[in-house]
């Protein structure tokens, strides 16, 4: 397990110029980071563990959900009132008096979600901006936050700002698929703190960013300036994430990731596709690694095509577990209708697994040529890929085993953890040129 630790008091004194290959002390911060699927608590993980090997030290400020850290890495955590953990009111209203010694952010997060918001943006950013008041780091990575509490770090030390993908493109799918004014209005609350990120990216000094998609995104949703973005494409774990020789496929299983149960996910049209070709395939089975919304809309979808028997659920593996969920399945699909990276395209394709997969957004990047792309919103598509694939299984097994190849030379983290130092010692060298 990770340590936890009190950070270091006293300003870093910054030479005039910065000595590369230096031994750096590197804080990443997280407002939300999921051991166990979605992207945040993935890239955490990796990032830490991949910065470590170089050797430098580092830290992690988290809200919860806390992730799982290398044990070397120290775990500073920044719980805030976790309201999220239930939307029970009884629960929260509970969790709020029982709080002692409120402050002005304990009292904003209870009254915005109170209201439907998803204050804790905003209050991880004033917590962390606290917390780092006489920081002895050489340097903050913030993963998408983006809150007005990382404006006021960067005056103090270097700050690189994570985004993965500008958040607008979730609040365009979610208002598309919204049914009626009061899902609408809904939404509408819960993304409010799109106006801060509004805000906040342009005055951001230094960007990175998984994919030139996503660039061109951030420019465009965010105002953002080109040159303060810098592309770095996520890694792919291609050791734990790999075939599994001595497991026999199942012809009839196929897999696919729903780590948040939210349209942009595109699951829906991968359910329809099952449900089409279950007349000819009665066998199919589709694992999902994530979980349901009790009583939602996928629930609701599956029970309409009376797909229960053909769909399987599974939550918090661990990536041995997934790669073993691949290792059974025949065919990977990934139906997402925006990935700012898709972590899921690259870890099937570091399984040696035939892959379907949307031909949208940064998703081409990193498939290339190794996986069957289709148009977005398509499940008549999905299953015509499908079908060629069960007919025809040799010729696209050899095309997911030079995918395994093309992940491995391309997305390997050590060679990306070598670029962040890079981008950390070019942000180093500009905040102290002005310091």
């Amino acid at each position: 397990m990770a340590r936890t630790k009190t950070i270091q008091i006293g300003l870093r004194q910054y030479n005039s110029k910065t000595q590369l290959n230096q031994k750096l002390n590197i804080v990443i911060s997280s407002y939300r980071s999921t051991p166990f699927g979605g992207g945040q608590g993935i890239f955490i993980y990796e990032l830490s563990k991949a910065l470590l090997s170089l050797g430098h030290n580092v830290d992690i400020i988290s809200g919860p959900p806390y992730p799982k850290l290398e044990p070397k890495i120290n775990l500073i955590r920044s719980p805030g009132l976790n309201l999220f953990s239930t939307f029970i009111f009884k629960e929260r209203l509970s969790i709020f008096i029982n709080k002692r010694n409120k402050s002005i952010d304990d009292w904003y997060e209870f009254i915005s979600a109170l209201f439907g918001g998803f204050p804790e943006i905003k209050t991880f950013g004033n917590r962390l901006s606290y917390l780092l008041q006489n920081s002895s780091y050489d340097v903050l990575i913030d993963n998408q936050s983006l809150s007005f509490g990382v404006l006021q770090v960067q005056n103090k030390i270097p700050v690189i700002e994570i985004i993965h993908h500008p958040i607008t493109k979730d609040y365009k799918y979610d208002i598309q698929f919204s049914k009626g004014i009061i899902q609408k209005i809904s939404k509408w609350r819960w993304f409010s703190f799109l106006k801060m990120q509004k805000k906040v990216a342009p005055l951001m000094k230094v960007i990175s960013t998984p994919s030139s998609n996503s660039k061109d995104d951030i420019v465009k949703d965010f105002k953002v300036l080109k040159n303060k973005i810098m592309v770095i494409p996520n890694g792919i774990d291609h050791v734990k994430f790999s075939p599994k020789k001595h497991i026999n496929r199942n012809p009839a299983q196929l897999i696919t990731t729903a780590s948040a149960d939210v349209p942009l996910k595109g699951l829906d049209f991968t359910l329809k596709a099952i449900h089409s070709i279950k007349k000819d395939y009665p066998k199919i089975r589709l694992v999902i690694i994530g979980a349901p919304r009790p009583g939602g809309h996928t629930e609701r979808l599956i029970q309409k095509l009376n797909l229960e028997a053909n769909i399987v659920y599974k939550t918090n593996l661990t990536k041995e577990e997934i790669a073993v969920e691949y290792a059974y399945s025949n065919i990977a699909i990934v139906s997402s209708l925006y990935e700012g990276f898709g972590f899921p395209v690259g870890e099937a394709m570091a399984c040696s697994i035939p892959l379907i997969a949307t031909n949208v957004a940064s998703i081409p990047e990193i498939t290339s040529s190794f996986a069957e792309l289709i148009p977005e919103k398509d499940s008549y598509s999905i299953e015509q890929a499908i079908r060629k694939i069960f007919l025809n299984p040799s010729k696209y097994q050899i095309r997911a085993d030079a995918g395994r190849m093309h992940i491995i030379e391309n997305f390997d983290w050590k060679k990306i953890a070598k670029r962040y130092e890079s981008l950390i010692y070019q942000t180093m060298e500009n905040f102290n040129a002005n310091f």
